[in-house]
């Protein structure tokens, strides 16, 4: 596949206090599951979808995520054709150092009108702290969701225990409704629109120069009152790996593809 016109961001600047005393020491998007660091399965599934450029947002121990990935990360898998070299994937990151900056993380919507001048008109956003094994990010959805001259795309899962009420409704004709049962909850992975973060949506000054905390929730329900946001529920492999127990019971747990 040619690359994308698009990039994407990976959320990574949080805290996880509801980690510790794992991320005590450890940035939640670089702790283990199944063999490798969260944020590099988002990493190898773009690279898979012919996704060539990420933008970072760090902020606690960020050096860490940047001395793990660097500039550049590679997907290499084995090529069709017998006894030939390794086919290589690559794509190249970007940071939008938040904790250097400001010294803390400015939250969703405030990261990513921070990063903005790094990423396009149009993106997808996930958090580096998801595990969605099987999730495919393809120029499909991107065509898809650029030709609804919607604001934004979210992929909504069946609620967790951890979050029983949901978060947002979804009508029959795939739309986001801020209350409309069922409620399902936000899997964090979605295509976006630059105009989301702007007025009259978003207040944070363009580039987000003074470091304004803002949460993207907010945003997407004053989007979706004007039926600016579309939705569709993902119903494979999914979890939010928020807590040790969650993040044991992840690693414990063979894939089903084994």
């Amino acid at each position: 596949m040619n690359a994308a016109p698009v990039k994407a961001m990976i959320m990574a600047a949080g805290r996880g206090e509801r980690m510790r005393p794992l991320t005590d020491s450890t940035p939640k998007p670089l702790l283990t599951v199944r063999g490798k660091p969260l944020m590099q399965w988002h990493l190898e599934a773009l690279a898979r979808g012919g996704f060539r450029q990420v933008v970072v947002n760090t902020a606690w121990l960020g050096e860490q995520i940047v001395d793990k990935f660097g500039s550049t990360f590679a997907l290499s898998r084995p090529s069709l054709l017998p006894g030939s070299l390794l086919n290589s994937e690559q794509l190249t990151i970007a940071y939008s150092h938040e904790g250097r900056d400001f010294g803390e993380a400015l939250e969703t919507a405030g990261g990513i009108v921070r990063a903005l001048p790094l990423l396009g008109d149009v993106f997808w956003l996930m958090a580096g702290d998801i595990h969605a094994p099987d999730f495919r990010f393809t120029q499909a959805a991107v065509d898809d969701f650029i030709a609804s001259g919607k604001l934004a795309h979210l992929w909504l899962v069946p609620n967790p225990e951890h979050n029983p009420k949901g978060d947002f409704g979804l009508s029959p004709d795939g739309l986001a409704l801020n209350d409309a049962p069922p409620k399902y909850t936000y899997s964090t992975i979605g295509l976006y629109r630059a105009a989301l973060f702007a007025p009259p949506f978003c207040s944070v000054p363009a580039g987000n120069p003074q470091g304004v905390k803002a949460a993207l929730a907010p945003l997407l329900r004053a989007a979706m009152d004007q039926s600016q946001v579309s939705a569709e529920l993902y119903l494979v492999a999914w979890t939010d790996v928020g807590t040790p127990q969650r993040l044991a019971e992840l690693n414990a747990t063979k894939p089903p593809s084994q």
